[in-house]
């Protein structure tokens, strides 16, 4: 059905668009006027901006049911406003075949709501042995190639994969960690982990492997994403590797960017994270580089995790927390603390992934496709475990008031979400 969405303030932070207008949609993609049947929706009072782009969302299929299902982190998405999501390789099986991938991705399609994009293990089974058939998991729709949190111990392994990934123009994303220096370790190592009894991950953790990372990208000229970025050290590593004009990008995850370890408080297994919150300077380094831009993006790190496993004392709760349906009004709050205009900081969740994603979503230019959020900016929303649409409800902002509310998400046209007319303010 082709659509009109009329009196909405419009912001495209890949034009510079912002302004009250009209957008019309025919045949799932942007138009330049409505068709003669076309549905009107009502957007007076709401921003209407590219749906948004998550790079780092685990649906937990296959093999984690118990923990989450498509269907339901699926709804999540849409009920947050997220129209595309790229989900790491540490599935059950991992995503080291095509055959998986490909039951992946037709999964995700019948269920037409958010588009998914499959990340492949750069490794069989992730282990950090034997490297997989790249080209393969390409042919069936995987967009990069990636360890997720699994080590990948073996420099020369790394080195080779990074090699033939180059040599195909595969994008290869990593997170930034050495497993030794990590090993053990549940908490940033500092103060806070010393006085609560936790071991620690030291921050050098992450620029030690940051730094290895960076030589072989210039050695290698690999297209390389690092992901999850935790510490101020490693901001100012990436800064410097883009300013030599290294092929570099990275991103951070919206709760690293709010909380720190201060926030651990009585041992709270919500705060159990991978990479662990660090200090309240990592934390201010981490927002100002989203905000100048040396950091990419911003990602939920969406990690739905049952409470089985999650309540359960601090050093033995499983690492993780849901972020799909926060990650909007999260970003909202970060850019309301910080003076941030609200084109920059729907740019880091929605042009600038698309970019790095590769993908003609994030924009609302005619012919681009018809992935559009519709949000309230003001109205509160209140982070309720209840009322989460993800099976995980594993958050440590239960109980915040936010504001941002998702009225409406639209995917190649469709309107895949709606906020029920009536309903309370809870998330």
């Amino acid at each position: 059905m082709d659509l009109h969405i009329k009196g909405g303030r419009v912001v495209d932070p890949a034009s510079g668009r912002d302004a009250v207008g009209d957008v019309f949609i025919a045949d799932g993609k942007i138009a330049g006027r409505a068709g003669k049947s076309a549905r009107t929706i009502d957007a007076r009072g709401l921003v209407v901006a590219p749906g948004l782009i998550d790079l780092a969302a685990r649906l937990r299929e296959p093999g984690y049911e118990y923990k989450a299902t498509l269907e339901s982190e699926m709804d999540a998405a849409v009920a947050g406003g997220v129209t595309s999501l790229a989900c790491p390789p540490d599935t059950d099986p991992p995503l080291d075949e095509p055959g998986l991938v490909d039951m992946l991705r037709r999964r995700a399609k019948a269920l037409a709501r958010a588009r998914v994009y499959p990340v492949g293990a750069l490794t069989v089974k992730l282990a950090g042995e034997r490297l997989t058939e790249m080209a393969e998991l390409a042919e069936a729709g995987c967009v990069a190639f990636s360890q997720a949190n699994a080590p990948l111990r073996d420099t020369q392994v790394l080195w080779r994969a990074l090699q033939y990934a180059a040599t195909f123009g595969f994008p290869v994303w990593l997170r930034a960690e050495d497993t030794w220096l990590a090993a053990g370790g549940v908490a940033h190592d500092g103060e806070v982990a010393t006085r609560m009894g936790l071991p620690g991950i030291p921050a050098f953790a992450e620029t030690v492997a940051l730094a290895t990372l960076l030589e072989l990208v210039r050695a290698t000229r690999t297209r390389v994403h690092v992901c999850r970025l935790s510490t101020a050290a490693a901001v100012a590593m990436v800064r410097a590797a883009k300013q030599e004009g290294l092929p570099v990008t990275c991103d951070v995850g919206i709760h690293h960017v709010h909380l720190s370890d201060l926030d651990l408080g009585y041992y709270d297994s919500n705060c159990r994270l991978e990479p662990p919150l660090r200090s309240q300077r990592d934390r201010d380094a981490l927002a100002a580089g989203l905000a100048d831009g040396t950091i990419d993006c911003v990602v939920s790190d969406h990690t739905p995790v049952d409470e089985d496993r999650k309540q359960l004392p601090f050093d033995e709760a499983e690492a993780g927390a849901t972020g799909l349906e926060l990650l909007l009004p999260l970003t909202l709050k970060w850019a309301a603390a910080r003076g941030i205009p609200l084109a920059t900081a729907l740019a880091r969740l929605t042009s600038d992934p698309a970019r790095i994603l590769g993908v003609p979503s994030g924009r609302i230019a005619p012919g681009a496709p018809a992935d559009l959020v519709l949000f309230d900016p003001s109205a509160p929303l209140r982070v309720d475990a209840a009322s989460l649409k993800s099976q995980g409800h594993n958050t440590p902002f239960i109980g915040y008031e936010l504001a941002g509310r998702v009225r409406a998400t639209l995917v190649a046209g469709n309107v895949v979400y709606e906020f029920p007319s009536g309903a309370s303010g809870s998330a």
